[in-house]
């Protein structure tokens, strides 16, 4: 059980966070809980940024219900900044970036937060997909930055996907595996490759499954529960899908097309989906209801 005052010193003791969205607040949950003394959350506005404080302090108090962690409320979230100011990451060992997966994005944030860190400071993506390669060609220290592809939800996920690639410098190779298991979760260390290993094979099975749907093979309830109950998935492919947002799955289908073939083309059912604005769990409807609790 963590504590307050229990400091994890293979962690760096400040650890920045761009983007504070539903992973981005779940990777500052993750640092608060393994002990960073501070962790800095910042988002494109002041009001961004204190919904992201919320979605924290909810995953916070969760955890002290659950007896995850202990104390009180106040003891944890004193160690948490949220702010729409990057020049906090001034004093960050570590940012992880994660905004939405647009590759323009994702270089224009990653060059702002780089500008803002001490030459000593590691810098990380969240991408799910995008080459780490070509994101790095755009910054100036790109020994010093490597992947860190978290899952949804973060609190409760067990994987950390630890992409390397060429220009990744040593040291943060034997680093990054390090800081994952200091968050009590599994690193799985794969170099640079269109969709990594996870994107790759989950998307591959999520496209056929949403085929199988689109051709009239079977309901998704059907499809889902030939894959938990006769390969022990832990969760179906379509309810997955749901989970992850539709329109998320498919900008990742997108882009493996285009590296990868024509194998990774997003079925028409998936587009007409998105189109109707049926996104998953984050819209209410996707291959499933989710009425409004």
């Amino acid at each position: 059980m963590s504590t307050p005052a229990a400091s994890n010193q293979t962690l760096p003791a400040t650890v920045g966070v761009l983007g504070g969205g539903r992973m981005g607040a779940g990777i500052g949950h993750a640092f608060l809980v393994a002990g960073a003394e501070e962790v800095v959350v910042v988002d494109v506005s002041e009001a961004a940024a204190q919904t992201a404080a919320a979605r924290i302090t909810k995953d916070l108090e969760a955890s002290l219900t659950r007896g995850k962690i202990e104390g009180e409320l106040s003891d944890w979230t004193d160690r948490l900044t949220t702010t729409a100011d990057v020049a906090a990451f001034s004093r960050c060992g570590l940012v992880i970036e994660a905004v939405p997966e647009d590759m323009n994005l994702k270089v224009e944030s990653l060059r702002r937060a780089e500008a803002q860190l001490a030459p000593e400071a590691w810098l990380a993506t969240n991408t799910s997909s995008l080459s780490i390669s070509s994101l790095a060609e755009h910054l100036d220290r790109p020994e010093r930055f490597c992947g860190l592809h978290f899952f949804n939800p973060v609190p409760a996920s067990k994987l950390v996907e630890v992409v390397l690639a060429e220009h990744t410098g040593g040291e943060l190779a034997e680093l990054s595996p390090r800081w994952v298991e200091a968050l009590g979760k599994t690193p799985v260390v794969v170099r640079d490759a269109p969709g990594f290993a996870s994107s790759r094979l989950g998307v591959a099975i999520g496209l056929e499954a949403i085929r199988m749907v689109e051709e009239g093979v079977a309901a998704p309830a059907d499809i889902d529960n030939a894959m938990v109950l006769g390969y022990k998935f832990p969760i179906g492919p379509l309810a997955l899908t749901d989970i992850v947002g539709l329109d998320v799955r498919l900008g990742i289908a997108e882009y493996l097309e285009s590296q990868l073939g024509e194998r990774f083309a997003p079925p028409q059912l998936m587009r007409d989906m998105v189109a109707r604005g049926e996104l998953g769990q984050k819209s209410g409807k996707g291959f499933y209801d989710y009425p409004e609790s």
